[in-house]
């Protein structure tokens, strides 16, 4: 089965946003500083945590990478990545103009892309003592469980509050206008368990460092986190603070 692709125009540097969008030139200047533009320069400054803002094509990349702002990167050594990276479709103006939306169901239908996946995080931690692989929801559901039945160590969800039904501990992470939650069931983990953080992407980091504070505070070793893509522009890993993160696709 072949992925679905949706090219773009290489002469558009940045997306086309509705007439009806809301701006603000302070979010243009944190998200892209190195572009140059006047004072009247827009972009929307409420899309960018839950709709996941990206370029156009993905760049096939395995990534090994260390505390921040570095990033280790290993260019074509393993053809599983180029075909996890082709299998991945990149949908423009989804859910709203101005969204370069990564879709990973693409990827989840080629069966040989979605095993490649699997393999290779199941190749990275197998030997690295994990007991507990947590997943931040949604996506994270998908590639978690997999990963821990094949390394041995539980998986426990990282939810949205009021969804999980027993007694949950919470962390609070700070969004664009607000906060939110994650919620994670009191005694899933113990104290001095290793633990992986797993999702589908990382943009501006947010929930990832959530996840991580959450597992910190009950006692529990956070060994890395690990994503299937990356969108570097929004600098997400810089929020991870000393926590290394590990990327099979580059978002280029």
């Amino acid at each position: 089965m072949q992925p679905a692709s949706f090219p773009l125009s290489s002469n558009s540097l940045l997306p086309s946003f509705g007439s009806n969008t809301i701006f603000s030139p302070l979010r243009f200047r944190r998200l892209f500083p190195r572009i140059a533009y006047s004072s009247s320069s827009l972009v929307p400054t409420n899309h960018y945590q839950n709709y996941r803002l990206a370029p156009t094509t993905l760049r096939s990349t395995a990534s090994d990478s260390v505390p921040a702002p570095e990033m280790a990167l290993t260019d074509g050594q393993d053809p599983r990545i180029a075909r996890i990276s082709s299998a991945i479709r990149v949908i423009p103006n989804f859910p709203k103009p101005g969204i370069m939306f990564q879709d990973i169901t693409t990827l989840l239908l080629d069966t040989k892309a979605f095993k490649d996946t699997i393999d290779l995080f199941v190749e990275r931690y197998r030997d690295k003592n994990i007991s507990v692989v947590a997943g931040i929801e949604a996506r994270g559901f998908i590639f978690g469980p997999p990963i821990a039945l094949a390394i041995g160590a539980k998986f426990v969800p990282m939810r949205k509050p009021n969804k999980l039904p027993g007694e949950v501990i919470s962390e609070e992470y700070s969004l664009e206008y607000g906060t939110d939650k994650m919620e994670m069931h009191v005694g899933a983990v113990q104290p001095g368990e290793r633990a992986l953080v797993i999702d589908d992407l990382i943009a501006t980091g947010g929930t990832l460092s959530a996840a991580i504070k959450l597992l910190e505070r009950v006692g529990v070793h956070v060994v890395e986190c690990a994503c299937v893509i990356e969108l570097p522009e929004l600098k997400g890993r810089e929020r991870l603070v000393d926590k290394s993160l590990f990327v099979l696709v580059n978002a280029a």
